[in-house]
Parts: C-alpha cells; structure tokens; sequence
C-alpha cells in the first residue's frame, strides 16, 4: 500500500509582503533614530550644564585655594601678598547667548571689566563657548518671597576666605535671594536648569 504525501512548495514572497515588510522596518527604523536624537539632545544638554556648573566650582576652588592669575607678576596687581584671590563667571545673554567668560576679579571687587581679549593678560582669563547648537536661554534670580525677576546679565564671584557666591547683576538684585537660575535650551526644545544659591550650593534639575 502506497502512502502519499502531500508536500507543499515555498513560493517564498509575494512582492505585497516583501513591501509590507521593507514598510514595518522603516517605520521601526525611523522611531529608533527619531528616540536617538532626542535621546542624544537631552545628554548633550545636560553636559552642557555640567560644564557650565564646573566653571562656577572651578571659580569657587580657585578663589579658596589663593590661586594667583597669570598675571600676577604684572602691575595690574598692586601686591600679590595683598590680593585677595578672587574669581568668577560671567554671562550676558544680550550681548552673547552662547559664550560664558571665566574671570579673575582685581581689588576692589567689581566683577570682570570689559576684556575683550580674554587672553589671561587681563581679567578674563578664559572665555567658553557653546557648541552643538545649544546656548543660554536665559537667566533669572529668585527671592525668598517666591516671586522672581528675569536677568539680562549675571555675575557669580567667589572671594577667600568665604565659600558663599557674591551676585551681581546691571538689573539691581534685592538683598533676599534665593538663588539664581540659568537656563540652557537646545534647538529642540529641551532646557536644563542650574541653580546657584548664595551660600555657594549648585544644583542641576
């Protein structure tokens, strides 16, 4: 007795299915790239904010640690020995949105005057600037009342022996600040927040 199989034939593919397919993996391609991108924005951005918060530490450290500039030696000191070592970071988002300038600050404190060089042969000792893209989107302080005022410039100096932040600003600060707030944005759309309170505290959201 003869037991026949029937056996089917692959006829592989249609030309619909094929279609399909090639369809569900651009779309699912497409997603995956789209999540990188965004993916990739937020952490850029959020190193941004890390190194802006850095400077500031870095401000903070130098200040505390007697650190003299590279022009120490010069007559733009009257006497190293007399100096009170002081630094700071400054930021005008009028005049520029995507540059930070890293500053030494001559007796008396006045915050960095106009160096527009920033060489390290004069109080500005470095100036950072913003890639990607990316850039201030704004600065702010906020008072212990709870209401808040928008900056137009900022100027965060540290002064030895104390580890508190000296504020300044052309908008007139009140006496009761909470902390200062800059905001960086990305094209995308995405901000990070910086607080800096005046005991010295940094804090990234």
């Amino acid at each position: 007795m003869r037991i026949f199989k029937k056996i089917k034939k692959n006829r592989g593919m249609t030309y619909v299915e094929l279609i399909v397919v090639f369809s569900i993996f651009s779309v699912l391609s497409g997603v995956s790239i789209f999540n990188y991108g965004a993916f990739q924005d937020k952490i850029d951005l959020r190193n941004l904010a890390n190194d802006i918060a850095l400077e500031v530490f870095k401000a903070q450290k130098d200040a505390l640690s007697g650190v003299l500039p590279p022009f120490a030696q010069q007559a733009l000191l009257v006497s190293p020995s007399s100096w009170k070592p002081s630094y700071g970071v400054y930021f005008n988002v009028i005049a520029d949105d995507k540059s930070l300038f890293y500053f030494t600050d001559v007796s008396p404190i006045d915050g960095m005057n106009t160096d527009i060089a920033c060489d390290g042969r004069g109080e500005c000792l470095n100036k950072i600037s913003i890639t990607r893209n990316n850039k201030i989107g704004g600065l702010q302080v906020f008072y212990q009342d709870g209401t808040n005022a928008i900056l137009n410039d900022l100027i965060i100096t540290f002064v030895r022996p104390n580890s508190s932040a000296i504020l300044y600003s052309n908008n007139l600060l009140l006496p009761s600040v909470s902390y200062v707030q800059i905001t960086v944005t990305s094209p995308k759309g995405n901000t990070v927040l910086i607080k800096i309170y005046p005991s010295g505290r940094m804090q990234i959201n």
